[in-house]
């Protein structure tokens, strides 16, 4: 007799199968994730090849403190930005302030987020459009940005959008088709179906612990299924029986 029921080892079998059904798309999209993960550069999911090598930063002479263009305010925090061409305080994280002037501003304008854009990016890119976004989704790419912001569309089949602060001017991010699929790829590698930085999540978890249990299934399934082993255990139980028989 074989050291397992037959009964015991079709059942390790269809446990075997079934979660193999189960689980296989899954494995499946951790294999071409993590595929797609070592064989792109990063630096271009980033979209280096999109942006300038160099940005030299804007030099401005002869301005004002704060204290005189704007004598009245209460200042906690100050920072100097170039707001296209032009001298600008972003004081407090609240509003800018221009340098020269003392007029305040609470966002930039359409015209001044692209001349900011064209700084950072390729001049060979050309602008297809250009919109003033207040909300995003779980899903969006630009998820946990600084809001509001616009968003500079690009011609091309690379779908490229450059996302602009409308409050302080600032370059935000780079998105195009390739940062989408990675983007796509790392939510399936994760299995975090919301931020898709999350680790921890249950289904993460469980799916994980599903696996192992699957790739045990099948070493198990091979040990109790290996001639060698049956005729191994096999023999060892057949002596511990004669023995019996003969101390009887």
């Amino acid at each position: 007799m074989p050291f397992v029921k037959r009964k015991t080892a079709s059942a390790f079998r269809k446990a075997h199968r079934y979660l193999g059904i189960f689980l296989g798309i899954q494995f499946l999209m951790w294999t071409i994730s993590g595929m797609y993960f070592s064989w792109t550069d990063i630096d271009e999911i980033h979209g280096d090849h999109f942006r300038k090598a160099h940005v030299h930063p804007a030099s401005f002479s002869n301005l004002a403190g704060i204290s005189e263009v704007a004598p009245a305010l209460e200042v906690n925090s100050l920072q100097l930005k170039d707001i296209a061409g032009e001298p600008y305080y972003w004081v407090n994280e609240e509003f800018l302030v221009h340098a020269r002037t003392g007029s305040q501003k609470q966002e930039i304008s359409k015209e001044e987020a692209v001349e900011i854009a064209e700084k950072y990016m390729l001049e060979s890119l050309s602008v297809s459009g250009i919109e003033r976004i207040t909300s995003t989704g779980n899903h969006h790419e630009y998820r946990g940005g600084s809001l509001p912001s616009y968003v500079i569309s690009y011609a091309g089949s690379e779908n490229i959008k450059a996302y602009v602060s409308a409050q302080d001017g600032t370059f935000r991010s780079l998105r195009h088709r390739d940062w989408r699929w990675f983007d796509f790829l790392w939510m399936t590698h994760t299995m975090d179906y919301e931020t898709r930085d999350d680790f921890n999540t249950f289904i993460l978890r469980a799916f994980s612990l599903l696996g192992l249990i699957t790739v045990l299934s099948g070493f198990l399934l091979w040990f109790i299924s290996s001639p060698t082993m049956m005729k191994l255990f096999g023999k060892k139980g057949k002596r511990r029986t004669r023995g019996k028989k003969r101390r009887g």
